[in-house]
């Protein structure tokens, strides 16, 4: 039992975190006290050898010139000794500071590799949602007009030219689909469309989704904007974690009338370090990364100027807080599309 408690009692060793353990004399502390002592023997030899008259009195000043002669180099000495240990102890720390900072690189960097993506917070799984919940309602589409079709086809009498059915549809001009005469896109479902719904059971978000995926170009942006918020989050950068400094609507104005560089550079409003470092490295090193993101700061910018054209100031305000614009400001950024 002693045993067992004495082993409880020991500190646990830290490694890198360890306090430095006091030392003893070191090689700087000898060289100095060798020197000292040298120096206090020649100046003991020299006043009490050199002189002719050992006896004779000294006056004050005399006696202090002396003793600052003998004792003056000896704290030079020590000074000097003194200032070797503390660039020694510094130089120590140095390396120790050094190895730390490597260690929780290398922690940091292990993190990262051996993360389990099932543990990854809700964007992944928000667009998966999305994905299957588009799939379902696609599905009952499908089966609902089978099953019109099924229920329709004994009622129809066998002939060799079936009369033509009335259309409920009016017949289109050659070349013309139903895009082109279907009413244009609100706003508030455009604007809700891009930031995409909150949460499975969001019905406001997944309405105005469905709505936005009947319009062919707005389908395209979402599109894009859903392929690089799912790379995003690969690194584990999301959406609803960055907080960028909002820009003014004549700003926004101003870009979707052309302007680039410093002019709208308050649109690169994102501040966080961490995810700008990590998307300018996916740049860098990740080719479909790259292709994915100009796409969609291409097709941004194509909607942003068609948007800008009607919406309001409040309308480009709310815009700018979504989903698909915070990730344009950081994708922009890093891009050097304010610069």
């Amino acid at each position: 039992m002693a045993d067992t408690s004495k082993s409880q009692s020991r500190p646990t060793p830290l490694g890198i975190y360890d306090k430095p353990q006091a030392r003893g004399v070191t090689g700087i502390e000898v060289v100095a006290i060798a020197l000292s002592a040298l120096w206090l023997l020649g100046s003991a030899a020299f006043f009490m050898l050199g002189t002719d008259n050992p006896t004779s009195s000294v006056d004050g000043l005399q006696f202090l010139v002396t003793m600052l002669a003998v004792f003056m180099p000896v704290a030079m000495i020590w000074v000097a000794a003194t200032a070797a240990r503390s660039s020694r102890v510094m130089r120590e720390e140095s390396q120790r500071l050094q190895a730390a900072i490597d260690a929780i690189r290398q922690a940091y960097i292990a993190q990262q590799q051996g993360r389990d993506l099932s543990s990854e917070p809700s964007v992944s799984r928000k667009l998966d949602e999305i994905a299957a919940a588009a799939r379902n309602t696609e599905t009952a589409l499908a089966t609902f007009q089978s099953s019109r079709r099924e229920s329709d086809a004994p009622k129809r009498a066998p002939t060799p030219e079936p009369a033509p059915q009335p259309d409920d549809q009016p017949t289109l001009a050659l070349g013309t689909t139903a895009e082109d005469i279907a009413p244009p896109l609100a706003t508030p479902d455009f604007i809700r469309a891009l930031n995409f719904p909150e949460t499975a059971e969001d019905e406001a978000g997944f309405a105005a989704l469905r709505k936005a995926m009947k319009d062919r170009d707005t389908a395209q942006l979402i599109q894009a904007a859903q392929d690089i918020l799912t790379l995003l989050s690969q690194d584990g950068i999301y959406m609803d974690d960055l907080r960028p400094d909002g820009a003014r609507p004549e700003i926004w104005r101003q870009f979707a009338s052309g302007a680039r560089g410093r002019a709208v550079a308050p649109l690169g409003g994102v501040r966080d370090r961490s995810s700008l470092a990590l998307t300018a490295g996916r740049m860098k090193q990740d080719p479909i990364f790259r292709d994915a993101a100009h796409h969609f700061l291409r097709r941004f910018d194509k909607a942003i100027s068609a948007f800008a054209e009607t919406a309001s100031d409040a309308e480009l305000s709310e815009l700018s807080d979504t989903r698909t614009a915070r990730a344009f400001m950081l994708l922009g950024r890093v891009a050097g599309t304010f610069d």
